[in-house]
């Protein structure tokens, strides 16, 4: 429709400006601003005091007053240098990568930054910035570098992306704006939403160690058992109905030791995600308990262990499940 072609406009616009942004600026864990990363613009205040000047020239002109002549030259002189102080107050500035915390959906990842100054030039009033999330303002005047922690809302599981931080300044008048946007090509792991369920079959709390237990998937025969509608056609015992016999269905199993599996298959008919859910849930429970459990996915499996660095391996391997080309 016609009113809806300013909107298409608008919208080509930003693509192609962002496609020009990826030439000029690419992603890059490390960033040093120089001319090619830097704009720089008259601010609103700046556009006000280029109008006070030409009111102030104009008046010179008409009265042919020295003294406006003089006022209107120096403060052009003051608009020309306060371009200068504020280009070099980002030139130079490099900014660096450090981490991103994982977080859970809904919550908000920190983003730790490493600004540090080119020699000895300082750098004023920086105000850092990402889409949607936390901004900050600080200065490098008596030290060569600092840390700056921001903060970013996130989405689903997987990889969240920032998008490209905003740099910018006012220094020293006010009068002109001075900013880029770096893409510095680091991501948040999302773990999926932890989701209760019933308890898992094989859980050393609930049953001795030693005892038979009944797990989907499994490998290991376990028996038979009276045919329920919804089993597999690979678990009916067919040569006992070929003898005559009553429909029965093949079982298979584990036994419940001190360690317990997260396994994908003790999940049957769940819905994927909600799977990933349910795993998560009793991840984040079996190292509250710390008792030692292992991960099953399919094409993956960690072996039982506990600690901080075990659950950050299965939580990891749960996040990236499905996406291709990631590996945890």
């Amino acid at each position: 429709m016609p009113s809806d072609n300013p909107r298409v406009f608008a919208s080509g616009l930003r693509m192609r400006f962002r496609r020009w942004l990826a030439r000029r600026i690419p992603p890059s864990r490390k960033v040093t601003l120089d001319q090619r990363r830097i704009f720089i613009f008259p601010s609103r205040p700046g556009f006000f005091f280029c109008l006070l000047l030409l009111l102030i020239l104009l008046t010179a002109i008409n009265y042919q007053n020295n003294m406006a002549y003089a006022v209107a030259f120096l403060l052009a002189t003051l608009f020309v240098v306060a371009t200068l102080h504020t280009y070099a107050n980002l030139a130079g500035l490099t900014l660096q990568a450090l981490t991103a915390t994982p977080v859970f959906p809904g919550q908000r990842s920190e983003f730790r930054l490493r600004l540090q100054r080119g020699g000895q030039a300082p750098h004023y009033a920086l105000r850092l910035a990402w889409p949607q999330g936390s901004d900050g303002l600080l200065s490098l005047a008596d030290r060569d570098s600092c840390e700056v922690a921001l903060f970013v809302p996130v989405g689903g599981r997987g990889w969240h992306d920032p998008g490209r931080l905003l740099v910018e300044s006012y220094y020293p008048l006010g009068l002109f704006r001075c900013w880029t946007w770096v893409d510095l090509d680091v991501q948040a792991l999302v773990y999926p939403q932890p989701l209760a369920s019933a308890d898992l079959p094989g859980i050393s709390s609930e049953l001795p160690q030693g005892s038979s237990v009944e797990i989907a998937g499994s490998d290991d025969f376990h028996g038979f058992r009276a045919y329920r509608a919804g089993d597999s056609l690979r678990q009916v015992y067919w040569k006992g109905m070929a003898k005559g016999h009553a429909l029965q269905s093949k079982m298979y199993g584990s036994y419940a030791s001190h360690s317990a599996w997260l396994d994908w298959e003790a999940f049957p008919g769940v819905p994927p995600e909600q799977r990933l859910s349910h795993l998560c849930y009793w991840a984040l429970e079996l190292e509250q308990r710390g008792e030692e459990y292992g991960l099953r996915l399919p094409g993956l499996e960690l072996a039982p262990s506990v600690g901080d660095t075990h659950q950050s391996k299965v939580l990891a391997a749960l996040a990236l499940f499905g996406f291709a080309g990631v590996d945890p």
